[in-house]
């Protein structure tokens, strides 16, 4: 059964159920979905989100100056779904992350030779995230464990912000890490219409055009090496999480949502 969800108004929409597990069981269906910018859904898209998945968290990684840009989306005015707006504070470009700028390799990642390949650009980016917000992560995190109904978490490409919510969501549920790496590779599938969407605005569009759409592309060894760094340093995401404030009954409370 495909993950991926069909919708008018974004396209690069699923769940983060039905993943294997490392003790051999499978993620959740129908409990955390991910998704790209929601701004342009359809009355229809409200209604399968809503209705048909019982949609009640939208987690809203986007910077504040993309959401006063791009407007309120439909979802802000369906009252039995809570937001929860949860910048990062780390885009490159004027307005998004879509893809980063320049990174400063040293304080980025001082355990790394001060060599800014594409490798090292993408995955300093991702660290970003996590030291310049970690409170943000933990609260996204929380917010995805909220039991009343599904949560999803986006941002504008539902790429980088949310490839890295999604990749540290299944790692605490257990998911294996093929498994991880699978989820966030999948994106590029979708990677030609996710471009063409966010060209549509004014917003995203100089960030796009910038660099060539291959550069987009979300490889395995850029999560590969996120995770890894994770690993030596912290012992594993699990350890940089709890270094910030993450406990065992969040682990435990946001298990409960993902494992069947």
């Amino acid at each position: 059964m495909t993950r991926w969800i069909d919708l008018e108004g974004a396209v690069n929409a699923r769940d983060l159920g039905g993943l294997p597990t490392r003790d051999g069981g499978r993620t959740r269906r129908g409990r955390i979905l991910r998704a790209d910018n929601l701004q342009g859904l359809t009355p229809e898209d409200v209604s399968v989100l809503v209705g048909g998945l019982n949609l009640r968290h939208v987690v809203d990684l986007r910077s504040n100056t993309e959401v006063s840009l791009e407007g309120p989306g439909p979802l802000t005015e369906v009252p039995e779904v809570a937001h929860h707006y949860l910048t990062l504070f780390a885009e490159g470009g004027r307005h998004t992350d879509v893809e980063a700028d320049t990174i400063d390799g040293e304080r980025v990642l001082p355990w790394a030779e001060r060599v800014l390949d594409e490798e090292l650009r993408v995955t300093g980016f991702y660290f970003g995230y996590l030291r310049d917000r970690p409170d943000a992560v933990v609260a996204a995190l929380r917010a995805l464990a909220l039991d009343d109904g599904a949560a999803l978490v986006h941002c504008a490409a539902g790429k980088d912000r949310t490839g890295v919510l999604s990749a540290l969501a299944l790692e605490v549920a257990g998911a294996t890490r093929e498994a991880i790496v699978e989820d966030y590779v999948a994106t590029g599938e979708r990677l030609e219409l996710i471009l063409k969407r966010l060209r549509g605005s004014d917003t995203y569009r100089g960030d796009l055009d910038a660099r060539p759409a291959d550069d987009h592309m979300p490889r395995a060894r850029y999560i590969e090496q996120f995770l890894g760094v994770l690993d030596d340093r912290f012992d594993g995401p699990m350890g940089w999480l709890s270094r910030h404030g993450w406990t065992d009954a969040d682990t435990a409370t946001l298990r409960s949502r993902l494992r069947d």
